[in-house]
C-alpha cells in the first residue's frame, strides 16, 4: 500500500528571473532532498507542509497551498524494507532563513540553481517537478535577430540616407518597448503580491507592506500610461492593438485590486485575518510567479506556445482553488460572526472579496494571454 507525505519546494526568483531552489541533506543518507514529512491531524496538506519547512530547513515563507505535481519515492521502514511513498509538492516563496531551527545538527541546506538543483536530487518526478518550475527566459530567434538587423541598418544607414526616416525613428518608441514595458509591469506584480501576502500576516511590518503596494501600483500606473501612449505613436505592433491594450489592462486590474485590498485593511484596521485569507495569498503570489515568467514568453509566441498553455493552465487552476478557499472562508465567517459581531463579518467579507478579485485578475491576465497564443502562435 502507498502511503501519503507531503513536501515544500522552497525558492526564490533572483533578480535576472531565475529561479533558486532551496535542498536540504536527508538524515541517513545525507542526499539532497526537498523538506518532507507526514500528514498532520488538524492541518491542511500545505500547512503540513509548511510545519516540515520550518522544522527541517529552518525556513519561513508564503505557500500556496496548490501543488505543483507529486513524485513517488521508496521510503525506508525503521524496521527495515522499503514502503511506497507518494508525496505532494507546494511551492513555498521563502521569506526568511532561520539562524536556529529544530533539524540543525541533523541536516545541511543549500541554495542551488534550477539545474543544479534538478541534477542534486534523485527521484526522476522531482527532477520533472523542479526542472518544469520555472523555465529560462527565451533565447531570440531568428526572426528577432532579423529585426535586430533591420533596426541596426535603420539607425546606422538609412537615417542617413533619408530625411524622412529619421523623422519617423523619432516618432517610433525603440524596438521592444512594448515586451519590456511588459516585464517591467509583470515586476510590479510579484513585488505587489509579496507585500500583500506579508501585509496578512500581521505585525509590525503591516504600515510598510501597505506603503509597498501603494508604491508599486503607483509605478504600474505609470507604465501603463506608457503602453497606452506607445501604442498610439507606433506604427507597427508586436501585435493587434486591442490586444495590447487589452493585456496591460488586466495586468494593471491586479495590482489595482491588490491596492484597494490593502486600503480596506487599512481603512478597518484589520490586524488579524483567517487562515483562509493567507491561503489566498498565497495562490496570489504564485499566479504573480507565472505570469512573470509567461510575460518574456510573448517576444517568440510560436517557439513558447506550449509553456505558454501550461502557465496559463496553472493561473486558472489555481484560480478555481481560490474559490473554493474564498466560499469555505466566507462560510466560517459567517457562522462566527454573522449574528454575534455582524460588523466583523462585513468586513471580514469586504476582504474576501477583494482577495478573490485579485486572483479573478489573474485568470484575465492568462485569458489575455491564450488568446495571443491562439492568434499568432
Amino acid at each position: 500500500m502507498t502511503s501519503r507525505q507531503i513536501a515544500a519546494l522552497p525558492y526564490r526568483i533572483k533578480p535576472d528571473g531565475t529561479a533558486a531552489i532551496l535542498l536540504i541533506t536527508s538524515r541517513a543518507s545525507r542526499r539532497w532532498v526537498i523538506p518532507k514529512g507526514n500528514p498532520m491531524r488538524g492541518l491542511g496538506p500545505h500547512h503540513a507542509a509548511e510545519v516540515e519547512a520550518f522544522e527541517e530547513a529552518g525556513i519561513n515563507g508564503i505557500l500556496c497551498p496548490t501543488s505543483l505535481g507529486t513524485f513517488d519515492y521508496d521510503k525506508k521502514r525503521s524496521k527495515g524494507g522499503l514502503r511506497p511513498t507518494r508525496v505532494e509538492v507546494f511551492p513555498l516563496a521563502v521569506t526568511a532563513e532561520l539562524g536556529d531551527w529544530p533539524e540543525q545538527d541533523q541536516r545541511r541546506r543549500q541554495w542551488f540553481d534550477l539545474a543544479d538543483a534538478v541534477a542534486a536530487v534523485d527521484e526522476p518526478e522531482l527532477k520533472a517537478i523542479i526542472r518544469d518550475f520555472r523555465e529560462p527566459l527565451p533565447i531570440p530567434g531568428i526572426t528577432d535577430r532579423a529585426l535586430d538587423q533591420i533596426s541596426t541598418w535603420a539607425t546606422n544607414k538609412g537615417a542617413h540616407r533619408f530625411p524622412m526616416l529619421r523623422w519617423f525613428q523619432r516618432l517610433m518608441p525603440q524596438q521592444g518597448r512594448f515586451f519590456e514595458l511588459f516585464d517591467a509591469h509583470a515586476a510590479t506584480l510579484v513585488a505587489g503580491a509579496d507585500a500583500l501576502a506579508k501585509l496578512l500576516q500581521g505585525g509590525a511590518g503591516m504600515a510598510e507592506h501597505s506603503r509597498a503596494i501603494f508604491d508599486r501600483e503607483e509605478a504600474a500606473d505609470a507604465i501603463t500610461r506608457q503602453v497606452l501612449q506607445d501604442v498610439r505613436r507606433t506604427f507597427v505592433t508586436p501585435f493587434d492593438r486591442s490586444a495590447i491594450t487589452s493585456l496591460i489592462s488586466s495586468m494593471d486590474d491586479a495590482i489595482d485590486q491588490m491596492n484597494k485590498t490593502a486600503k480596506a485593511i487599512s481603512m478597518y484596521d484589520v490586524t488579524e485575518f483567517d487562515a483562509e485569507m493567507r491561503d489566498i495569498t498565497g495562490i496570489i503570489v504564485e499566479a504573480a510567479r507565472v505570469t512573470a515568467e509567461a510575460i518574456p514568453l510573448l517576444r517568440a509566441l510560436g517557439a513558447n506556445g506550449s509553456r505558454l498553455h501550461v502557465l496559463t493552465g496553472r493561473i486558472v487552476l489555481l484560480e478555481g482553488q481560490a474559490d473554493d478557499i474564498h466560499d469555505a472562508g466566507m462560510k466560517a465567517l459567517f457562522r462566527r460572526h454573522a449574528e454575534t459581531a455582524p460588523m466583523a463579518f462585513i468586513v471580514g467579507q469586504e476582504i474576501y472579496t477583494a482577495l478573490e478579485k485579485v486572483v479573478d485578475c489573474f485568470e484575465d491576465v492568462a485569458n489575455e494571454i491564450q488568446g495571443l497564443v491562439i492568434d499568432h502562435a
